[in-house]
């Protein structure tokens, strides 16, 4: 399936990391989401209650990233994927894309971050 929503460049304050030092500071991690389902059945009824309402899935994904710290963003992306997959039954895959631009590397850099997808299969 093609069709899919998405959400791109939501943006948060979450304390997630190994270091003490971003468990305590915390930084901004940057989250896209790309749910992959028939929006047909939605747009041909014109009906919200057919499809994923946005407000709440950014909603789902700012309590996860401003949740209780994690080590990983690997984690943080899990935790969004499962929570989304679970409350959402019309998803059938989803991509999860969280960005780190503030990680402690000594360098110059945009961003760092993970990307993943799964499915209900």
């Amino acid at each position: 399936m093609s069709d899919k929503i998405f959400l791109t460049g939501m943006s948060f304050f979450g304390r997630h990391g190994v270091f003490d030092e971003e468990t305590k500071l915390g930084q901004r991690f940057m989250v896209t989401v790309e749910l992959y389902f028939d929006l047909r059945k939605a747009a041909r009824a014109d009906d919200l209650a057919l499809t994923v309402n946005y407000g709440d899935v950014y909603n789902r994904v700012r309590i996860v990233v401003e949740g209780p710290p994690r080590k990983l963003v690997e984690t943080v992306a899990e935790d969004i994927a499962a929570i989304l997959l679970r409350e959402y039954v019309m998803i059938d895959r989803l991509r999860v894309r969280v960005e780190k631009p503030g990680a402690p590397i000594a360098g110059v850099f945009d961003t760092v971050g993970v990307e993943i997808e799964r499915s209900r299969s």
